[in-house]
């Protein structure tokens, strides 16, 4: 009876480890097919390949920046591209990195969420934004393409809201000197 029993449960423990390693080698292809597309779509961004990108999104796509503007489909994105990415973008300080695998849904969708910091030039200076993005990506005949990616930055506390109130300061500071120059000019006796 006790030879059975701890046959049995080997065979309860083998049966599920096996199951685990064949469910993981079919997750590991999809997943590896994600990280190819990862690294082929920051690879053409980096270079300003929009056609490269464009071949790498469904043609439906919806893409919301960190400026809250929203492009749809292929000529959304081209058009974004051609008149905000070539001057601004910069390249990647940290590319878009995943905090953890692609959620799968049945085998043909995935999400996916993560962080990334970019250099960007805005208004003759250099800023490096760090953003949070989320990614939807379906398979469609056979091929992993992105669907949709929505990208952010904390609106209280980043480079460029950090340099507004610089500005803000130094425009009050300014502000002052100025006043208490004129208040002194009005203020001061006249001479006869």
């Amino acid at each position: 009876m006790k030879n059975s029993t701890t046959l049995l449960v080997a065979g309860l423990c083998l049966s599920f480890c096996l199951g685990r390693f064949t469910a993981r080698a079919a997750e590991d292809a999809a997943h590896n097919d994600l990280r190819t597309l990862r690294s082929e779509v920051i690879e053409a961004i980096t270079k300003g390949d929009i056609d490269s990108v464009i071949s790498h999104v469904h043609s439906n796509v919806v893409v919301t920046w960190q400026n809250n503007e929203v492009c749809r489909g292929h000529q959304g994105l081209r058009d974004f591209f051609n008149r905000m990415g070539k001057q601004t973008f910069r390249g990647y300080k940290v590319p878009p990195t995943p905090d953890e695998l692609t959620i799968l849904y049945g085998g043909d969708t995935g999400v996916s969420f993560g962080q990334t910091v970019a250099q960007y030039t805005l208004f003759g200076k250099s800023y490096d934004l760090k953003s949070r993005w989320t990614a939807t990506l379906v398979k469609e005949n056979g091929k992993w393409l992105l669907a949709g990616y929505h990208i952010s930055m904390n609106v209280l506390d980043n480079p460029l809201l950090n340099g507004a109130k610089q500005a803000l300061f130094w425009a009050a500071g300014g502000a002052l000197v100025v006043g208490l120059i004129v208040g002194w000019l009005v203020r001061r006796p006249k001479r006869a």
